[in-house]
């Protein structure tokens, strides 16, 4: 008797068990979270900015022949730092791997660096320097913190230069020279972009402009005399740049 029983109560229970899981809702579907996207500048592509600042360069003056004759050895006839304001612009292209960024760019700047001093071997003259116009052809390597981007360049530079002798008491000009010397030049800045597609950046730079021979013509056109002259310009600008493209990215 109690086999009988225990199996009507199996076949009871089997039978009310699909009846309660009819009643029993469908477990719910969830769709899974978006995943995280966070944004990234993007430092890749052409740009296009605008520069200004401030340089100084220093030159030293050693003449070498006076009038024809040489002078052996040559004489110091001394240093001075000329100093002045620039402005110009730059143009260049950037490529960006992960945090990593590389440029090639070329900048020109109008200047105004001037400064002279008198002659220790030429009695009542003055030497007078002035750079009007420098540039810059150099290469970059860069590392990037999404809008913060710190890089070094080097590269070649340029700069035009016009020499006077004047008579110190009058201040008339006796002897001239003028000359586009190239050089190298290195330097380091940080850029922060403020905007999409615009960056702001503080960057110091260093020419090496090596020594040169200058000849001097007299106000006459004859022969005055042989200087060699030593140049190097130190440089800061601010600068502002627009890329062109897409200035964020996504990473995940």
């Amino acid at each position: 008797m109690k086999k009988i029983l225990v199996a009507a109560a199996g076949l009871v229970s089997l039978s009310i068990a699909p009846a309660f899981g009819a009643d029993l809702a469908a477990r719910p579907y969830t769709k899974a979270p978006p995943p995280i996207v966070a944004p990234i500048y993007n430092w890749g592509g052409f740009y296009i900015g605008v520069n200004g600042g401030g340089g100084t360069s220093h030159k030293c003056w050693d003449i070498n022949n006076d009038l024809g004759a040489a002078v052996v050895p040559a004489v110091r006839e001394g240093c001075h730092d000329a100093t002045g304001g620039l402005v110009g612009g730059q143009v260049g292209y950037r490529w960006q791997m992960t945090n990593w960024v590389f440029g090639l760019e070329a900048q020109g700047d109008w200047a105004d660096l001037t400064a002279s001093n008198a002659s220790s071997f030429i009695a009542n003259a003055t030497n007078r320097t002035k750079v009007d116009a420098l540039g810059l052809f150099t290469g970059q390597v860069g590392y990037s913190w999404n809008n913060v981007l710190w890089y070094v360049k080097g590269g070649g530079a340029v700069t035009h230069d016009k020499y006077n002798g004047i008579v110190t008491s009058s201040g008339v000009v006796f002897d001239s020279a003028s000359e586009s010397r190239w050089g190298g030049a290195v330097g380091t800045g940080i850029e922060f972009g403020f905007a999409p597609g615009w960056s702001v950046a503080v960057e110091y730079d260093h020419l090496f402009m090596g020594n040169r021979n200058l000849t001097f013509t007299g106000v006459a056109g004859a022969f005055s005399r042989v200087d060699n002259i030593r140049q190097d310009v130190d440089m800061g600008t601010v600068r502002v740049n627009y890329t062109f493209g897409g200035p964020v990215v996504a990473r995940y």
